[in-house]
């Protein structure tokens, strides 16, 4: 019922047909002048607990709004996030408008397995070497496929490949028809977000809250650093682009286990 209504309310709201007033936990707002009071928050524990209903209606909720070409706030296993579907044109524009991002920086998608990364992207790398990463606080750039929108990065034939390890994220994911759109959810330029609070800024412009708590110290910096970029479309190498939270692990996975040599 919650994800149904969510959906409809973000329909209505992209059609512009006015401000609609959500229920008092539900984490949508429909344009300025229509904030919604509270994120909705997911329940402690995740899917397993016995509290699971409302974890799947979060779930539910948010793949609804997605579908409806919204943009979706959300924890990672780094820093949150703004997601939207990555075949979705209008929407990836919308993300691109909500940061103030330069047209030529580009996003990186998330899927929910590492099977889903084979349609999407051309991949020259053990498959063992893909599960030894992910899920995990890494972003492995590669060629990508036809199969990608191609308004999606249409100045590069690469992409970022994001699988979080985050039960909420990789189930959102999988709920969906197609991979995610995945940045950081702040302005460019400006430091990375650990809670919900630190983005309040862009609630206006969001279809839909996901509060899952703090996603690291907020007192720390080196939460904020956000995932390892690795790009891995050159045979035999890597060259980090972003040192990240998981650099020393990912350089020593990808030196020692599997023989690549750093790039230029």
């Amino acid at each position: 019922m919650l994800g149904a209504r969510l959906a409809a309310l973000a329909g209505l709201a992209r059609a512009g047909d006015g401000a609609v007033s959500p229920g008092p936990r539900l984490g949508l707002s429909l344009g300025p002048g229509s904030v919604c009071s509270a994120p909705l928050r997911l329940p402690p524990g995740g899917a397993a607990q016995p509290n699971a209903q409302g974890w799947s209606e979060a779930v539910a909720a948010a793949a609804n709004a997605l579908r409806a070409g919204g943009l979706v706030a959300l924890p990672t296993d780094t820093v949150y996030g703004v997601a939207c579907l990555a075949q979705d044109a209008a929407a990836v524009r919308s993300i691109y408008s909500l940061k103030g991002r330069r047209s030529g920086k580009p996003l990186a998608i998330c899927l929910g397995d590492v099977d889903g990364l084979y349609r999407y992207c051309q991949v020259n790398v053990p498959d063992e070497l893909l599960r030894d990463l992910l899920p995990g606080p890494v972003t492995l750039v590669l060629k990508r496929s036809e199969e990608l929108n191609k308004e999606l990065n249409p100045f590069t034939p690469l992409v970022g490949v994001r699988i979080p390890n985050h039960p909420f994220v990789r189930e959102l994911a999988q709920a969906c028809p197609g991979p995610l759109a995945l940045t950081s959810a702040n302005i460019s330029c400006q430091a990375s977000s650990l809670t919900v609070a630190e983005f309040q800024d862009l609630w206006p412009r969001l279809s839909l809250i996901i509060d899952g708590g703090p996603t690291g110290d907020i007192q720390s910096p080196e939460c904020r650093l956000g995932s390892t970029v690795v790009d891995l479309s050159v045979s035999g190498k890597f060259t980090i682009i972003r040192p990240g939270c998981a650099l020393a692990s990912t350089v020593e996975i990808l030196r020692q286990k599997y023989g690549l040599a750093p790039g230029s």
